[in-house]
């Protein structure tokens, strides 16, 4: 069996590797021939997380549709009809059982290539709005799965039928989590002090890390910082940190990281006590899993068209508060952690609310359905419709 994945950034990828995970794990343990696994893209995201997963990687051009006028948009609309045609080539060489997209610009050629071929599409829609990709492929695709029952209206009518309601794919090192004696000694951070950890995407978020600097010397009175910086922003963030905390008695309790690797990343989940994070689906997801209280900082709707919904879709859990980037100012950043940090009843109830949203089967329910359509696909040998 051959199988195709394809969608672009972090949080299009890691769900990817986390059905790639499944499948395998199904495969193993039913004494199945191993699958041969693509992924295929217009960047491999993470290749030393491919090579671990066994995927090959195959670069397929695609042009971005931004959501303002740009002459950006009409070059890479060549580019993207560039990258169908390449996608075709590979696609037909490889001719896959399946296809699984997450969806996103880079997905684009591939689906339609798939389309062509006729070649059975599973889409997996992370966000309470889906994106244009998927809409686009909700047409043809044999499967539909999402995270948000409230994405289900943005779908054609026609489609609702093949749609089923999975929650987000997570990678099985995140599903479980250390003791929290474990985290704190991993970050040699003080047992007693209760611990925020500051999530601002797969490439950090300047926005958020201007904001917490000023803050710090309030927010570090009171409890310890581990903040994921993103690897661009590493070393001016800890320069200018060496300057906010010149004369804090507090400064040690502040731990910037450029990235966390996953086992850094559970290392801090279970030390941590508040989690602040931008509103991508795949971080909720994880933040839920880990059952831990959250404010949720959206990319604003101009830049993004889904965090906003899905940080207020989550918040209405119960689970997290969120904080507009319109309103994120230092002073309201620092007493939303204080408010949090010190109300147990509002930990203990929002870790609650948390622990429910998430279903850690996802990426096995989507393997399975990769499995039974692969295994009843036969591959066509005539000319693929047009």
């Amino acid at each position: 069996m051959k199988v195709v994945f394809t969608g672009a950034g972090g949080g299009h990828f890691y769900p990817l590797i986390a059905i790639a995970e499944a499948l395998q794990d199904i495969v193993a343990e039913r004494r199945l021939v191993a699958p041969k696994l693509y992924y295929l893209a217009d960047k491999p995201s993470d290749e030393q997380t491919l090579f671990a997963t066994n995927l090959t990687f195959v670069r397929i051009p695609a042009g971005k549709l931004r959501r303002y006028f740009s002459l950006q948009n009409i070059l890479d609309a060549f580019v993207t009809l560039q990258g169908f045609f390449v996608a075709l080539g590979v696609m037909f060489r490889l001719y896959p059982d399946v296809v699984i997209s997450k969806g996103s610009y880079a997905s684009v050629p591939v689906v339609l290539a798939a389309k062509f071929l006729r070649i059975p599409v599973i889409i997996h829609e992370s966000d309470a709005k889906p994106g244009r990709a998927n809409i686009m492929a909700s047409r043809f695709a044999t499967r539909i799965a999402i995270a948000y029952e409230s994405s289900i209206p943005f779908f054609p009518v026609k489609v609702r039928a093949k749609i089923a309601h999975v929650g987000i794919p997570i990678r099985k090192l995140l599903r479980t989590l250390p003791s929290k004696e474990e985290g704190v000694a991993h970050f040699a951070l003080e047992p007693d002090v209760p611990t925020v950890l500051i999530l601002g995407g797969s490439s950090g978020s300047l926005r958020i890390n201007e904001t917490l600097l000023d803050a710090l010397p309030d927010i570090l009175a009171g409890a310890q910082v581990i903040h994921q910086t993103g690897k661009v922003h590493i070393e001016s963030v800890k320069e200018r940190s060496h300057v906010v905390l010149a004369t804090s008695p507090y400064s040690s309790r502040y731990h910037p990281l450029a990235y966390l690797s996953a086992d850094e990343l559970r290392a801090a989940a279970a030390s941590c006590d508040l989690v602040v994070s931008r509103a991508g689906a795949t971080s909720i997801s994880e933040i839920s899993l880990w059952g831990k209280p959250a404010i949720l900082i959206p990319i604003p709707e101009a830049v993004s068209h889904d965090q906003r919904t899905n940080a207020y879709a989550y918040a209405h859990t119960g689970a997290a508060e969120v904080l507009e980037e319109g309103n994120l100012t230092p002073h309201v950043l620092a007493s939303e952690i204080r408010r949090i940090t010190t109300d147990p009843v509002a930990t203990q109830t929002m870790a609650a609310h948390a622990a429910g949203f998430s279903n850690p089967e996802a990426a096995n329910l989507l393997a399975e359905e990769i499995i039974r359509i692969g295994l009843s696909h036969e591959p066509k040998s005539s000319a693929p419709v047009v």
